[in-house]
């Protein structure tokens, strides 16, 4: 089962190379770190006891999680088995095996393989499957709200948000970026054969509305390359590194403009910074390990111990542990370092889904890390799911209320009469002592007790010898 931690994190500056940088392999107790086998625990260093209890509520392997970004305790996952599922974990960490999710979205025909919260407005999640289809959900209401198809001919590599999460850019197997305006439904920019290799690629906004891919060349060597939306047709700069065959996977810090990069199957970490300056995707540096990685992630920010001026942790999946990578700067003033750590996204919510929807657009919300974090009373997930019933039954109600209140109110004076006819009709009968049925025609099963119809009724002779 492949997944990929989601841990945002804090790299250098060009500007740090200077100092001595210390690499340092810890474990200490934090919260919410997902495990290969999409397990919820505190971290803790040694062994995990094989009963501890996981999220196992799909039928089919979990290819993808999320964090949410204004949630510490909300994670969503899309399955081989063609669902998206949102978990609320407990704020002290799994006791039992959770099995029931707060919301399953379906509408994928095939499995899904992506998935990304919106960054900036609560409750909205994108997901994209093996169908070549986006959709984006008000997890609030478990409804679809927008579909993007036949944009894609072939399977969805990779999908991000931008800043704001105003557009979205995808990496398709067709060899094509896209950067798609998901509200108007419509592709702004495209760029044909991104890189010419076979391989997939990746494809990641920047702070600035840039985009930034990895990929392969036609040669099968690993490039990165850098794309302004507005002039996409020529890359802003290209980078060939080296001819291995691991998907480069980014990692980007928008408050340093730095790009981390951790192939499947390497050992090492590579790290760049992006400028305005030629040639503007500036290598830092790299780190490197023994033994090779399965997966990747990184802490976000705001989980970073800044009063030991760390600057990173990563989480290393190996084939049977995860191995956190803590970065530090050693610094001997215990002052907070204001430029290690400027002001980040916290886990406020700018918009709530609705404003999103009607075409409102919000900047993260900044925090300051000087004091430490501090995390809040994280607000419950709560789903209203609207009945499509509902709104049918209305409008039959509409359609037949007036109708029945005629009827009823104010009858007709013709049916009065008839029904005064039916009754005396009904009253000879009975000083005939004849059995009603015997005049009604045939007697169907299980109607013995009917009341005989009107037109029967009325064929029936009123003066019948004994």
């Amino acid at each position: 089962m492949q997944t990929s931690p989601q841990v945002f994190v804090l790299v250098l500056r060009r500007a740090w190379l200077s100092e001595l940088i210390s690499f340092t392999q810890w474990a200490k107790c934090f919260h919410n770190l997902i495990f290969v086998f999409v397990s919820v625990f505190s971290l803790q260093s040694g062994r995990i006891d094989k009963a501890y209890p996981t999220v196992c509520g799909h039928t089919g392997p979990v290819l993808d999680i999320d964090w949410c970004p204004h949630n510490d305790q909300v994670i969503a996952s899309g399955s081989e088995d063609c669902t998206v599922m949102v978990w609320q974990i407990p704020e002290n960490g799994l006791v039992t095996s959770m099995s029931e999710p707060v919301v399953v979205l379906e509408g994928h025909s095939k499995r899904v393989g992506i998935i990304t919260w919106h960054p900036t407005a609560r409750n909205i999640l994108l997901s994209a499957g093996c169908d070549n289809v986006i959709f984006i959900w008000n997890v609030g209401t478990g409804e679809s709200m927008i579909t993007l198809e036949d944009m894609h001919p072939d399977i969805i590599f990779s999908a991000c948000w931008n800043r704001n999460g105003s557009l979205i850019c995808t990496a398709c197997k067709d060899k094509k970026i896209r950067v798609i305006d998901p509200r108007k439904e419509e592709i702004i920019a495209e760029k044909d054969k991104a890189h010419e290799g076979a391989r997939p690629m990746r494809a990641i906004f920047l702070s600035d509305g840039k985009v930034f891919t990895t990929g392969f060349s036609r040669m099968s060597e690993r490039q990165l390359a850098l794309w302004d939306p507005d002039n996409i047709e020529e890359p802003i700069s290209v980078h060939e590194m080296d001819t291995s065959n691991g998907v480069l996977l980014p990692f980007y810090d928008p408050d340093t403009n730095v790009v981390y990069l951790c192939g499947k199957g390497d050992s090492s970490i590579r790290y760049f910074e992006i400028t305005d300056e030629a040639p503007f995707v500036h290598y830092l540096s790299t780190f490197t390990t023994k033994e090779p990685q399965r997966g990747m992630g990184y802490m976000p920010k705001r989980g970073l111990d800044v009063n030991k001026c760390e600057i990173a942790r990563f989480y290393k999946l190996h084939e049977r542990k995860c191995e956190p990578i803590i970065m530090t700067v050693p610094r001997k003033s215990d002052l907070f370092q204001d430029d290690l750590y400027p002001d980040t996204a916290g886990p406020e919510a700018a918009l709530e889904a609705e404003d999103w929807f009607e075409g409102k657009n919000g900047d993260p919300i900044p925090i300051s890390l000087k004091h430490g974090y501090v995390p809040g009373k994280n607000r419950d997930l709560k789903v209203v799911k609207k009945n499509i019933l509902d709104n049918k039954m209305s409008k039959n109600t509409e359609n037949t209320a007036p109708a029945i209140k005629t009827a009823t109110s104010t009858p007709s004076i013709k049916s009065e009469a008839k029904l005064d006819e039916v009754l005396k009709e009904m009253k000879s009968l009975r000083e005939l002592d004849i059995p009603l049925a015997r005049w009604a025609g045939p007697v169907t099963a299980n109607h013995h007790d009917s009341v005989p119809s009107e037109a029967c009724l009325a064929k029936t002779p009123t003066n019948i010898p004994r």
